[in-house]
């Protein structure tokens, strides 16, 4: 063998090899995006029993698990979420680490660094509900727990009130993303007919304006819990939408986010088969 023809074999070896690493991750994205959009949709569903004032479980993502455990093969499709988080973890992880270019600057990479830690996050939270290791706590009680934990430390009240303007911040960023259609550079719908991207830009509209206010307006609740110094004012996304509730127009407001929360879990779907990853 000749040493060009070496190089060649070398080369073609190396680029199957990172084919499918490709392949791989594609995939891992894709299943991320799915379990992402379960429990959205489950979150908007239970919102929506909450403004009917029917059904008892906390609209937040350990309500939808309570949901799903509930079903036929619930222990089955439990394990799925975790896979599913578990890929969305590896996903994300592996843009904040091998993704380089000019269009992947260092603020995008850690961004995508951390949300490779909330998922992997919410992936153990998931696997030990999954394995029986009971309820954690609500969302709720999390939030009141972290923000008294912080406001306990030196400059606790600045800490959380920048931890509450970033959250505020955020779902700003995602709203007006959202209503700006950026969303749209991120999928390859080329290939789709004209009525499939009409579909597609109102799940990713209204969905990621709903979602951004969401994260809004749990911002504005740790934020007022570091003015008041008071722990007890924070809330996780289940009284976040209850707060919903009491604005002038009663509960129809949360039927509206929450509407919006499952066209985002849906959007999530259309994700898994149209995003560029």
């Amino acid at each position: 063998m000749t040493s060009s023809q070496a190089q060649d074999r070398s080369e073609g070896a190396g680029s199957a090899a990172h084919a499918a690493k490709e392949e791989t991750l594609t995939a891992a994205g894709r299943a991320g995006f799915v379990a992402r959009g379960v429990v959205y949709v489950l979150i908007g569903a239970l919102a929506i029993q909450m403004a009917l004032g029917s059904g008892g479980e906390s609209a937040d993502r350990q309500g939808a698990l309570d949901q799903v455990a509930e079903q036929p093969f619930g222990k089955v499709m439990l394990w799925a979420l975790v896979v599913g988080f578990a890929c969305m973890a590896l996903w994300r992880g592996s843009r904040a680490v091998l993704s380089r270019g000019p269009e992947r600057k260092a603020s995008s990479r850690l961004l995508d660094g951390g949300r490779a830690i909330f998922y992997a996050s919410v992936c153990w939270g998931t696997a030990v509900f999954a394995a029986g290791g009971g309820q954690g706590s609500s969302g709720n009680a999390q939030s009141k727990d972290w923000t008294a934990s912080v406001l306990k430390l030196s400059y606790g009240q600045v800490l959380v009130g920048a931890g509450g303007c970033l959250l505020i911040g955020i779902g700003v960023v995602l709203a007006v993303r959202a209503a700006m259609r950026k969303f749209l550079r991120q999928l390859d719908l080329g290939a789709t007919s004209h009525r499939t991207r009409q579909v597609v830009t109102v799940l990713g509209v209204g969905g990621g304006v709903a979602r951004g206010l969401v994260f809004a307006a749990a911002g504005t609740f740790i934020l007022i819990a570091a003015i008041r110094f008071d722990a007890t004012e924070a809330k996780g996304v289940d009284a976040t939408l209850r707060s919903f509730t009491h604005t002038p127009i009663g509960p129809w407001l949360l039927v509206a986010v929450a509407i919006g929360l499952i066209l985002f879990g849906a959007f999530s779907f259309a994700s898994a088969r149209w995003r560029r990853l």
